[in-house]
């Protein structure tokens, strides 16, 4: 299935079905009085989180979406049905936004989650509202409210803990096939990866993390060179970066520290806040570096590179160190869950008083 993450959609609501006049008929009562009964309410639009998709290509090829009005009041005290709800299922991670301004209008950020994205209509009255002690046979009745109608643009932002960073062919594929359940496409050319690839990495029981691995960065990308661009946002909710280097190159004229200099110089043209995120240095393809020249290559590697955080030594080919990686990926997740969690509400009571103080209001 093409991966697309983003589209533009339009949805209506239904509108209200109007009221009815009407008096009752029946043998030997001349003044049955009103029995008009209300428009039923227009349907409404909801959209809701769906764990089982992971695309937005449905609403690129539908992107009409419209309710169906409510019915309208009758006679006999009957009121108007009320026209069918329409549910818009989307991938988890979701943002919608008004497709004009710009501006941010909902979020599915929680599976299952479902919120309303346009109202139905109100139903009018028919004249049974309208009898008083003072107006007995009323004729007046109002037209159902229209339903709303909103243009959308629907942008998908993958819910990752961990994002894959670097150069095309630096063995991100195959880094996430060696420690994840996810299968992307591995070849020994550039640009395998069309688009993101998630994975769950399990750590022990109960213990996982998702990966994303995201198609290769090139210079420029900023601008909108190579696919990277296209998919950058996706980074934007994870909770570290693994910038994976090829230490070991093909071609020999390639220097791996220029290349990671150049992918760091992209994150930050892009978006400051994701040059911010933690990033750890995953420097890959041990292998491919004979055994007695590995800490020399290394050791010149940071040193030009001037990266002052964690630094990883693997071969994803071969899964060296790549046991040691994950564990430290999990705790760092499961810190940093733990700092996102809201601090349990205090009694202003007992704030400024020690636990064990005498003070304290019983």
């Amino acid at each position: 299935m093409k991966f697309v993450d983003e589209a533009f959609i339009d949805v209506a609501a239904g509108d209200g079905g109007s009221g009815c006049v009407s008096f009752r008929h029946e043998k030997y009562k001349e003044f049955g009085g009103p029995n008009g009964g209300d428009g039923g309410r227009g349907g409404h639009v909801y959209a809701v989180a769906d764990i089982n998709l992971n695309t937005l290509v449905d609403f690129r090829f539908s992107r009409r979406h419209e309710a169906r009005n409510g019915e309208h009041g009758m006679g006999s005290d009957m009121f108007g049905a009320k026209g069918d709800d329409i549910i818009l299922k989307m991938p988890v991670g979701t943002i919608l936004s008004d497709a004009e301004t710009g501006e941010v209008v909902y979020e599915l950020l929680v599976p299952g989650e479902q919120i309303l994205i346009a109202k139905g209509g109100d139903g009018g009255f028919g004249n049974l509202r309208f009898k008083s002690s003072t107006n007995r046979a009323p004729r007046s009745k109002t037209p159902g409210w229209p339903g709303e109608h909103k243009s959308l643009k629907l942008e998908l932002k993958v819910l990752a803990d961990v994002g894959l960073l670097g150069m095309p062919n630096a063995g991100k594929s195959t880094f996430i096939s060696a420690v994840s359940n996810a299968r992307p496409r591995i070849a020994d050319y550039p640009f395998t990866t069309l688009h993101p690839n998630l994975g769950v990495v399990r750590v022990g029981p109960e213990q996982s993390f998702v990966i994303a691995d995201l198609p290769g960065l090139i210079e420029g990308a900023s601008e909108g060179a190579g696919l990277g661009h296209q998919f950058l946002r996706h980074l934007q909710r994870t909770r570290l970066l693994l910038h994976i280097v090829d230490l070991a190159p093909f071609d020999e004229s390639i220097d791996p520290v220029t290349q990671a200099k150049a992918i760091v110089g992209e994150l930050k043209k892009y978006d400051p806040a994701l040059y911010e995120k933690p990033r750890w240095l995953v420097l890959n393809k041990l292998d491919m570096v004979p055994v007695d020249q590995r800490a020399a290559v290394v050791k010149d590697f940071v040193k030009r590179f001037k990266f002052k955080g964690p630094v990883f030594e693997i071969s994803a080919l071969t899964r060296e160190g790549c046991e040691h990686l994950v564990k430290a990926i999990y705790q760092h997740v499961k810190l940093v869950q733990k700092s996102e969690q809201p601090a349990e509400d205090v009694d202003p009571r007992f704030a400024e008083l020690p636990p064990e103080s005498p003070e304290a209001p019983v």
